[in-house]
């Protein structure tokens, strides 16, 4: 064991001060360049991030050009719920002869359905040229519950001329929750802001059987006569084809374009 010799204190001497065991270490500098490259990256990956958001946002938020905003309304069928494309309910205003007002009620409503399960085959003849995608079907019902109206929709992969060119090809379609021998007036409608034909065919609710269907526009004639006719079965037809359809329209358009709003003048 060994002893040491306190040491002796001197009047007037100061007393030694202790000193930091780090008072005296520089940072080396590979330490600092690691903590401003791990600064620069935190900041670049945020700022990444952000921008990856804006740009996001910013393109979801610009609208589609019209030729893409109608092929990808081809596949409304599948991506818009069943209640907006064949709603519940629909009103229509002034839509009865004389300009009496109609309300319809949906009653049914088919699985989407092949083409060739739910089109004749004449309408798969005209459809030829467009092909098909999808077919959606409903039957409406009117307010007195005297009439019943199938909805159809033919979804296609057409582009606009070649739906263009079914105007006036389009033959009688097919009845859904009634029989082809029930039909009494049809209607059809080939939309400008989808691939899709729109088209209804109305009938008696009591199951009464007619001769060979007719256009809506016949029996809507002023001298139109004929059971149907006074029953405006030709205006249920027309009105429910032209309200489906403007449904159908409203979903494919493209969102406007918010206009830039121009900051105030400071004073």
């Amino acid at each position: 064991m060994t002893t040491t010799t306190p040491r002796t204190a001197i009047v007037g001497e100061p007393e030694p001060t202790a000193q930091p065991v780090h008072a005296n270490a520089r940072r080396h500098p590979a330490r600092v360049v690691a903590a401003t490259l791990c600064v620069l990256l935190g900041s670049g990956l945020v700022g990444g991030a952000v921008l990856t958001t804006w740009a996001e946002h910013r393109a979801a938020a610009r609208p589609l050009p019209a030729d893409a905003a109608y092929r990808k309304a081809g596949s409304l069928w599948r991506a818009a719920p069943v209640d907006s494309l064949l709603p519940p309910v629909l009103n229509g205003p002034s839509a009865g002869p004389g300009g009496s007002d109609r309300t319809w009620t949906r009653i049914a409503v088919a699985p989407d359905a092949d083409c060739p399960a739910a089109l004749a085959a004449d309408w798969q003849a005209v459809l030829a040229a467009t092909g098909c995608t999808r077919v959606l079907r409903a039957t409406y019902t009117d307010a007195t519950r005297s009439s019943l109206i199938s909805v159809g929709m033919v979804f296609t992969p057409a582009d606009a001329p070649a739906m263009t060119a079914l105007k006036g090809r389009i033959p009688a379609p097919p009845a859904y929750g009634f029989t082809d021998a029930q039909r009494a007036a049809w209607a059809t409608s080939v939309l400008t802001e989808a691939p899709v034909v729109v088209y209804t065919v109305s009938a008696f609710a009591d199951g009464r059987p007619l001769d060979a269907p007719r256009p809506a526009e016949d029996l809507m004639k002023k001298d139109a006569t004929g059971a149907a006719a006074q029953a405006g079965l030709g205006h249920e037809a027309r009105a429910l084809a032209d309200r489906v359809g403007h449904g159908l329209a409203v979903l494919a358009a493209p969102p406007a374009t918010p206009a830039p709003t121009t900051p105030e003048r400071t004073r």
